[in-house]
């Protein structure tokens, strides 16, 4: 065998080997982003999130982060600037978590809830006694009466789950929030409000549209809801306890995927698949602050006064 074809088969496995190995040292990117000056500059805090996951969703308990996707959570501490993700928890169909006064829930669609122990880190069921199938989420008021969202109504306890009252009926209701003893929910016919603790709703803000995103802001109430006449979402906030509401997305491209909105401090920022939008005027004007990646939306999250950014497929 002469020199060069002796060159040629070193070339070959070297090449082979760094191709093999390169997958192994592969870090996740562009997950999510974390801002700690209201939206200036964002850091990409990915590193050590698998990179084949889709739809992550975040939370906060106990002073940790956690992110979920599929059926794994993981976790890293939110008091630290460079941490790594770690796995924690592994639940088999996994459709949600909530994360409430009294601990975090783990919610499977079919219609199963689990309840985290701190103690140990392990799950067991919660209420047993609770039948409904299709679940979206589990929320405590301040009165300490348990209302359980599904794909067919509300349900409400207020005897920690001995018994259950439907409080409305038909049409899903996915997210509910709280201000001063009012609730507010997105629902399939809009964004719904309590303001008896959860035992008689109304509609609020219809359009013949379904909500999409609720958030509890200083003095009121945001919400995102589908316009069926403009074929986009519209943005609002209402300063009254939820009773009236105004649009403030004038300044804001007319979009269908428009994710969510929130308020650090004294500004509002809204998650669009233009990108990151911050108002700092109640949503008169909105600036750009971070430009969409690829044909993603952000889906927003604040904790404290740090917000995380999580792109993801269609917005919400």
């Amino acid at each position: 065998m002469n020199i060069i074809k002796i060159l040629s088969l070193v070339f070959i496995v070297s090449f082979i080997e760094v191709r093999d190995f390169s997958p192994s040292t592969s870090v996740a990117e562009k997950v999510i982003f974390q801002s700690v000056d209201n939206g200036k500059t964002w850091k990409d805090i990915s590193k050590g999130l698998p990179e084949n996951k889709n739809n992550y969703n975040l939370f906060s308990f106990e002073k940790g982060l956690y992110m979920h996707a599929g059926n794994e959570m993981f976790h890293r501490e939110s008091n630290v600037s460079t941490p790594n993700w770690s796995k924690a928890y592994s639940i088999n169909d996994l459709g949600n978590v909530a994360v409430c006064k009294t601990g975090l829930y783990a919610i499977k669609y079919y219609g199963k809830i689990s309840k985290k122990h701190t103690s140990n880190n392990s799950w067991a069921p919660a209420y047993p006694t609770f039948h409904e199938k299709n679940l979206r989420t589990v929320f405590e008021t301040s009165s300490g009466a348990i209302v359980i969202g599904s794909d067919h109504g509300l349900f409400k306890s207020t005897n920690d789950g001995k018994t259950w009252k439907e409080v409305l009926e038909k049409g899903w209701v996915i997210k509910i929030v709280e201000s001063n003893g009012v609730l507010i929910a997105t629902s399939q016919n809009g964004v719904i409000r309590s303001s008896d603790d959860g035992e008689n709703w109304n509609v609020v803000v219809s359009e013949g549209g379904v909500g999409i995103d609720v958030a509890s802001i200083k003095g009121g109430f945001a919400a995102i809801t589908y316009n069926t006449s403009s074929k986009t979402r519209r943005v609002r906030t209402s300063y009254d306890a939820g009773k009236t509401w105004q649009t403030i997305d004038a300044g804001l491209p007319p979009h269908d995927l428009i994710s969510n909105i929130l308020q650090v401090d004294n500004y509002l920022f809204c998650g669009h698949p233009k990108g990151i939008f911050r108002s700092s005027d109640k949503g008169k004007n909105w600036e750009l602050m971070k430009p969409a990646i690829g044909d993603k939306v952000f889906n927003l999250n604040a904790l404290g006064n740090v917000i995380y950014a999580i792109p993801r497929a269609g917005g919400c």
